[in-house]
């Protein structure tokens, strides 16, 4: 396969465009495409380009291919997926090249790459004025997130972060009731999800850092999957998948599924700044490696309305996991795969691994309040998932998503402190509003992390408030 040479560094405030239009009364927002303008489709579709094609690309393409797919993108040629090759869409290898090459035509992207690069491919669709769509985690640095807050800010595009469960009923279910006073005050909610375990189940051997190399596969672009971190010889172990069980491209299992299970949580109680963060249990991994299982607890000061809380976070196998007291109904003497649990001061409650379905932990309070008929809606229902509901938006045929970047900066940033917690053991104390870990400052290099020469991206917007 030939390499792309489109590497070199580019002064991307080059592309930075004119801002969307804004939103109306903070609730519709009028969209930045036009029928009449160049570029967009006569019948009023949107044109998307696509970076990163496969895996869980193809969550996207149910409602990105009801508009148009100008172009698609992915560092390794076997992703690509067939309708593709028969359609002739565009298909690149570097993304930057892809938004170069079609920037007149793209009104929207979205990006399905690993996490460790969507940060630079999000914040570059930014500032050529597109909206942005982006797969959970947002963003692989805290940093990061909050630098696309600021982005969202200065470019005024339609964002929304892929966490399906947010656009969910049950999510909003679980908030009225809450509101309506159905638990109580809610001081302690448990998360939870079963494995992996890194070291046999995803890796072929038991990992350290850095493996040894293997030989690129002659379809994969490596140096553009690394994109903004450190050169690293290559290992089979990074692509397509298993990135996830090394710090430099993921989180682990905490920072893959917290923002689906602990979405809940996080949205009804209002739980975005920690205090602090301790790292109860640690089963496995090292400084590079995600561990196979842990327990992090995370304590949120009283917040308006709502008394101070506890949230658990617990992954891995039996040995790590974590049961709240007076479990009730569902769980016995078995833990669920994957959901959280709510302990309220009038009643406790679940919601499941995609922070749906809630209910009452009491079988019988469960019967006779739904017999009593459930508060009155007070939250607009979404029709389809996040993709469906960011393409309304940027059309003004729907409010902002729900799970736009200021939303998903603070969910992601909660998992993230988790996931430094797990790795270097321990207590850290949390000071939000300077961006600190205040009583272990040598881990603070890592909230952001050092991008490789010619990926530097952000700091003109970092420093501009």
């Amino acid at each position: 396969m030939h390499k792309s040479k489109y590497n070199q560094h580019f002064d991307r405030r080059t592309f930075i465009k004119k801002s969307a239009a804004a939103t109306v009364a903070g609730a519709f927002i009028l969209p930045r495409f036009s029928i009449a303008q160049s570029g967009a489709s006569a019948i009023g579709k949107l044109n998307i380009a696509i970076i990163g094609a496969g895996g869980i690309a193809e969550m996207c393409y149910g409602d990105c291919r009801k508009e148009n797919i100008v172009a698609l993108c992915d560092v390794d040629s076997e992703r690509f997926p067939k309708w593709a090759h028969e359609e002739n869409i565009p298909m690149f290898d570097d993304y930057r090249k892809m938004l170069d090459t079609h920037e007149a035509e793209i009104d929207a992207v979205v990006v399905n790459t690993p996490d460790h690069t969507h940060f630079v491919a999000t914040l570059d669709a930014m500032q050529r004025g597109k909206h942005v769509c982006t797969q959970k985690p947002l963003t692989h640095t805290i940093w990061e997130s909050r630098t696309l807050v600021k982005a969202q800010e200065k470019y005024g595009v339609i964002t929304n972060m892929a966490n399906q469960g947010h656009t969910y009923d049950g999510i909003r279910q679980m908030r009225e009731w809450h509101e309506a006073g159905v638990f109580g005050d809610i001081t302690e909610v448990h998360s939870c999800i079963n494995g992996p375990t890194w070291g046999n189940k995803y890796f072929d051997k038991p990992a350290t850092f850095p493996p040894p190399a293997d030989p690129v596969p002659d379809s994969l672009n490596y140096d553009l999957w690394l994109g903004p971190t450190a050169e690293t010889p290559f290992h089979q172990n990074y692509h397509p998948l298993r990135w996830r069980g090394f710090y430099q491209f993921g989180g682990g299992q905490l920072v893959d599924w917290f923002c689906h299970i602990a979405d809940a949580p996080v949205w009804v109680l209002d739980l975005y700044e920690p205090t602090v963060i301790e790292a109860v249990k640690v089963v496995g991994g090292n400084e590079w490696v995600a561990p196979d299982g842990n327990i992090v607890r995370y304590k949120f000061p009283a917040r308006g309305k709502h008394p101070a809380c506890t949230l658990t976070w617990a992954n891995g196998n039996k040995s790590v996991q974590h049961r709240p007291q007076n479990v009730e109904w569902g769980y016995g003497d078995k833990l669920p795969n994957a959901g959280s649990y709510f302990t309220g001061t009038r009643a406790n409650g679940f919601t499941d691994g995609r922070s749906n379905h809630p209910r009452l932990a009491n079988r019988d309070a469960m019967k006779a309040f739904k017999e009593g008929g459930f508060p009155e809606e007070k939250y607009p229902r979404v029709e389809g998932g996040p993709f469906a509901e960011w393409i309304r938006a940027i059309k003004g045929e729907g409010p902002e998503p729900g799970s736009n970047f200021k939303y998903a900066a603070r969910l992601t940033e909660v998992s993230l402190l988790g996931a430094l917690a797990a790795r270097f053991g321990g207590r850290l104390e949390w000071d939000a509003a300077k961006m600190e870990i205040s009583n272990r400052p040598e881990i603070n290099a890592y909230l952001r992390g050092t991008p490789r020469a010619g990926w530097e991206m952000g700091d003109d917007l970092w420093c501009s408030s």
